[in-house]
Parts: C-alpha cells; structure tokens; sequence
C-alpha cells in the first residue's frame, strides 16, 4: 500500500534555477525614490476617498441621533421640540425628503452652546474648563513603533472636540502621521515647529552677544537661518483643519533635519536651555490662551524633538501593547526619560547651586501608560501582570482592537471621521465605545487636575486676605 507524501515544510526544495528565474534585478539608491513615490500615489488615492470636489478634507455631518446620543445629553424628541420653538438655530439638512436631519459640527456646536445657556444646569452641556488657567500640554510618546501612538493621539484630540473643548495638535514626528490625518499639507521644515526652536536659540545667542559687547568682544554672527527664525511666531504656523475647533502645527520629512542642527547650537551656546524651547515660545506667543488642549505627537525615538514634546507637556500618556517585547520595551522607554531628565537637571543644578539661583526639578501633573489594540481573548493574564507591576501608572481602561478601528484605517479616517452608516450599528457602537471609555479616563485625569490647581489658586487668595 502506497503511503501518502510527507508533507515538507516550504522552506525545503527550493531549486536555486527557480529561484533565480523569480528574482528581480538588484536595486539602486535611485530605485527607493521610484518605491517612495508608488507609495505616496496609493496613499493619496486612499486619502483622496475623503477629499470634497475642491481636495480638502471635510469632516461628516452628524445626525440627530449621534448628536443626543454622544455630544448633547438630550432625548431626540426633547432636542426637535428646541429645534422646532427656536427657528434660528441651526435645523440640519435632510438627504431625502423627511429623512433624518443631518448637522456640521459646526452646528452642534452653536446648538450645544444654546443648550448650556437655556438648557438643565444639572446637565454637562460644556465640558469643565476653569477660566483663570492656561491650556494643558499633552504628549503621547514611545519609542515602540506600532503601538498606536498616532492613532491614540488622534483620537483623544478629536474626542475632545467633539466634547466641545478647542484643541491644537502639535506634529513633532517627521513622518507626518498626524498631519496626514488632520488633511495637513506641509511645505517645509519652515512650517512646522523649527522656526521656533531656531527662534528660542536666536534669542539665547542674542543675549549672549549683549555680554560680549559689554565685554568688548566681538558678537557671535546671526547666520540666514536664525535671522530669519526671529520674526516668526507660533501663530504664523498654526494651521486649520476639517475640524472647526481643531487646529495644527504640522510636519514633514525635513523637520528630522532639527535632530542634527540642535546640538549644534547646543555646542554652540552651553547656556541654551533647549529642552525650553518649544514650551517657551508657546507660552511667549499666547497660544496657551487661545486653546484648551494641546496634543503633542512625538516621534518613535528620544531625540531632541521629543525631549522638547516631553518638558513642554503637562501630561504624559504612553501607550503600550499587552506583550512581553512592548512591556519590555516601554520599561526601557521609561528608563531612558529617567536618565535623560535627571541628567539635565544634575548639569543645570550643579551650576544653579553655585550662583544661588533656585534649581531645575522636571515635574509632570500626571504620567499614565495606556495599553492598547486589546485582545481580550488572547492577553487579559499579561494585560494582569502589567496592572500588577505599574498601579496606578497604568490606565486601568484597556482600549479594545474592534472591527471598527480595522474598517476605519482602510478608509483612511479616524473612528469619530467615519459615517456609521458604512459599518454595522452594533459593530460602531461596540468599536466607539473602547475610544469614548480611553477619552474618558483621559478626561478623568485632565479635570481632576485642572480641579487641584483651581483648589491652589483659591487656597492661595484665601491665605492672602
């Protein structure tokens, strides 16, 4: 009796003619352009799928049940009785004739604003903001790629928007993920946040330089690049999106060139405190007053950039996969903040403590790892053993990997960008619940802070009357 063929693993057998009759030429540096540029044609043909006539990218309307449902805490029918009794309020648009009415977020937003005016003062119409302080820095960092950074980046910006509050998004990844998302378009490195690092080392160079003067010696020369940094502000670089209450500082590929031209002004001018820099010039050009949130996008690595993302920030989010080369890594991730930091404290104290000048202590409002695409099927023990080792550090929400979120990045839109209609209702629910829950251990954390610092303020008034 004939036995049947061992069946080999396809790695045996491989017959080298074959094998060269299947290859393809050798490849050139010129050839990485010719890859490059397939590549950028299908991602615009992706991007393209949610471009309106003229190119840009537009944000969905929202129909009356989104709206009572996620954005303004009222029944349906109590909302079309506002509708109906207020004739100048925004009253959507219908697709067909009687169908659902469809609002811009636009909209939502003026109808929110009436409800907080007129509406229960035992609902949230508006999200808490105390008046008195400034906006709140977030940067979402790991140097662990494909742990959903970006993604989560993005969608906390975009949650919080929806939840009424204004928000700028800070691009500091050369690669542009985040900018692609917001419909961003990017010339140059003198469009993203250079400038302003170049601007914040002019200033040093040009204090420096009053000194020597002083000294009889001759200035340091102000090259093309830092003369030209001096005249440019936050504002000039800060950017619109599809979003209404959205904005951006954006990036591309050339903005990696700052990883190299920083510690040479460094080198330059030991007395530049550029882990300051991008949080200084912020401040110095009111943006902290004309938004509540900031998001900051770091890049996949410690460098200069992020070290900036990082000091400028008052909250620190890390996401992380539940798996033990992403635990691995981020417990690296965090050893590197830790040497990184103290070292620049220990070089800035040393002298501080010479000339009697008060010392440099990094201080974060919160530090919270976030484990997400969650498997609660196949990583719910080492999901566990995290909890058990970080506390409190780490979120005790675990952002689910849905059907939506797969769906979603093929459409190339975010979670909150996609129309409903396009998915099962159960499967969106199911999808924008795990994003709506991270928001909100998010938010937890932002009002609870934002709370203990208004409880200082009036502690602080209360002692000097």
């Amino acid at each position: 009796m004939a036995q049947d063929p061992i069946d080999l693993p396809p790695y045996f057998n491989i017959r080298p003619d074959t094998a060269l009759d299947e290859l393809t030429a050798p490849v050139g540096a010129g050839d990485f352009a010719q890859i490059a540029g397939r590549c950028h044609q299908g991602c615009a043909d992706l991007a393209s799928r949610g471009l309106d006539e003229g190119g840009e990218k537009t944000l969905r309307r929202f129909s009356t049940w989104e709206i009572t449902r996620y954005l303004i805490p009222v029944a349906q029918a109590h909302f079309r009785r506002v509708l109906r009794q207020n004739p100048h309020l925004p009253q959507g648009m219908s697709e067909t004739e009687g169908g659902a009415k469809w609002f811009t977020l636009d909209e939502v937003l003026t109808l929110r604003a009436h409800f907080a005016a007129e509406g229960s003062k035992a609902k949230e119409y508006r999200p808490y903001r105390p008046e008195t302080l400034p906006a709140k820095m977030v940067a979402v960092a790991n140097f662990k790629g494909g742990v959903g950074k970006t993604s989560t980046c993005a969608h906390l910006a975009m949650s919080a928007a929806l939840d009424g509050y204004k928000v700028l998004v800070i691009d500091l990844d050369s690669q542009g993920s985040m900018t692609s998302i917001m419909g961003g378009r990017i010339e140059d490195e003198w469009q993203t946040v250079f400038p302003l690092l170049a601007r914040h080392y002019a200033a040093t160079l040009q204090a420096e330089n009053r000194v020597r003067i002083e000294r009889g010696e001759d200035p340091k020369p102000l090259d093309e690049t830092l003369s030209e940094a001096r005249d440019i502000s936050a504002n000039d670089l800060i950017r619109g999106t599809h979003w209404p209450n959205i904005d951006l500082i954006g990036a591309q590929l050339n903005l990696y060139w700052a990883e190299f031209q920083i510690p040479v002004w460094r080198m330059q001018s030991r007395r530049w405190k550029l882990w300051d820099a991008l949080a200084d010039t912020l401040s110095a050009d009111g943006v902290l007053e004309r938004y509540d949130l900031i998001f900051i996008d770091t890049p996949p690595a410690l460098g200069y950039l992020t070290i900036n993302g990082l000091a400028a920030a008052d909250i620190l989010l890390v996401p992380v996969g539940a798996s033990y080369l992403e635990f691995d890594s981020t417990g690296r991730f965090f050893d590197m903040l830790h040497s990184t930091f103290a070292s620049i404290e220990e070089g800035e104290n040393m002298a501080a403590r010479a000339l009697g000048h008060p010392e440099l202590s990094f201080e974060w409002d919160a530090v919270r790892a976030v484990i997400t695409r969650f498997d609660a099927a196949q990583q719910a023990e080492l999901a566990g053993l995290m909890q058990a080792y970080l506390g409190e550090t780490l979120s005790p929400h675990r952002q689910d990997f849905t059907a939506l979120i797969g769906q979603a990045g093929e459409q190339a839109v975010g979670i909150y960008e996609a129309d409903y209609r396009d998915f099962n209702r159960e499967t969106y629910v199911r999808g924008r619940a795990t994003f709506d829950q991270t928001y909100a251990a998010f938010k937890r954390l932002l009002v609870g802070i934002w709370r203990r610092e208004e409880r200082a303020a009036e502690d602080r008034v209360a002692q000097a009357g």
